[in-house]
């Protein structure tokens, strides 16, 4: 097990600079989710790890070896792809026991890390199997299996769970954080799957553009986005936003929108009068008052009942805006009711940066 730092590491192609000067430092023992759309550079940075890219320039040290120049069999990792590139000709015992084999370790001892690697994800009884008469979770467990063998220093995930149905991706990644959490090895992940990234990491990268974002645990990036980005990404449904001006008056701060709503501010949000600004609130921090409360007037357009909570899609000051209920109300499209955000559950970011204030 050890430590991967990232310091300062770029990727040309050509003369197109695709990841800018990164920084990242993962920690002996870590589950670390690199989450971002498509064409961020999270894989690209995930292959310079592996060593199937070129870094153009920085360093990247795992267990404080610089392995800029190291081969990637070398680095002492194991990779589990979306793909599950199993040998089709080979039963599952001989798929695990391949890399081993390559490496011409003792038989007795390919065995035993075989069987203890089948033991932990369960296919001791399809060892004799071939990949064609497996599901595709018992193959992607297989490949996991391949790498768990290796024991390696650190783990490398690229989307592993990409070619799974969504019953099968849930069980599948609480598999994955279970294994984690009994072998303890350094692990990196990627995925454009936030909900992955929430549920599974210690810590998230958010990436956007060949750039980090934020990095934090889960609920620091849901609780505290530090930009405009970052806020719309992480969190399902996505956050409400309302662009508006900053206005401040007899201790009270709170966001005028063109709309004509007035949002109040959270406690401690910087920024001066008149400040082009955007005001969000989770569809989960707005609540659908009584008859007898104030708030802000809306208009149901979609409701959408997903078992444990309805969304609820309403125009609000000429802004869509979702709220969240665990309430059964019966809601129809054209309804008016009226919403009261959470104050303090409240973010405010610069119009023109993107950052928090």
């Amino acid at each position: 097990m050890a430590s991967v730092d990232i310091r300062q590491v770029r990727k040309l192609f050509g003369s197109i600079e695709v990841i800018h000067g990164i920084d990242v430092d993962i920690g002996d023992e870590e589950f670390v989710v690199l989450v971002g759309p498509s064409g961020c550079g999270k894989s690209t940075l995930l292959r310079m790890i592996a060593g199937l890219e070129q870094i153009s320039d920085g360093e990247i040290a795992i267990g404080g070896r610089v392995v800029n120049r190291v081969p990637p069999k070398e680095r002492d990792i194991a990779m589990v792809f979306q793909n599950y590139a199993l040998y089709p000709h080979m039963t599952v015992f001989d798929n695990m026991a391949f890399s081993m084999k390559l490496r011409h370790a003792e038989r007795e001892e390919i065995a035993q890390r075989v069987r203890k690697a089948a033991e932990i994800l369960d296919l001791t009884p399809y060892l004799d199997r071939y990949p064609r008469q497996l599901s595709g979770g018992q193959r992607q467990r297989v490949a996991m299996g391949r790498a768990i063998v290796r024991d390696p220093q650190v783990f490398l995930f690229d989307e592993p769970l990409s070619n799974l149905d969504a019953k099968l991706r849930v069980q599948m990644r609480t598999e994955i954080k279970a294994l984690h959490q009994r072998l303890r090895t350094t692990s990196v992940y990627v995925t454009h799957d936030q909900i992955e990234a929430m549920t599974m990491a210690d810590r998230i990268v958010v990436m956007h553009d060949g750039r980090v974002e934020q990095i934090g645990t889960p609920l620091e990036l849901y609780d505290r986005p530090a930009n405009l980005f970052v806020a719309g990404f992480i969190g399902s449904p996505a956050m409400n936003l309302f662009d508006g001006a900053l206005r401040r008056a007899d201790g009270r701060v709170w966001v005028e929108t063109p709309g004509g709503l007035a949002l109040d501010a959270p406690p401690g949000t910087a920024g001066t009068e008149g400040q082009a600004v955007v005001y969000g609130i989770r569809p989960g921090h707005l609540r659908i008052a009584s008859d007898a409360e104030h708030g802000l007037p809306a208009e149901v357009e979609v409701v959408e009942p997903t078992g444990d909570s309805t969304l609820v899609f309403c125009k609000v000051g000429g802004t869509v805006a979702c709220a969240a209920t665990t309430d059964r109300h019966p809601l129809h499209p054209g309804e008016r009711l009226r919403l009261v955000p959470r104050v303090e559950a409240g973010h405010v970011f610069d119009a023109a940066s993107g950052q928090r204030l």
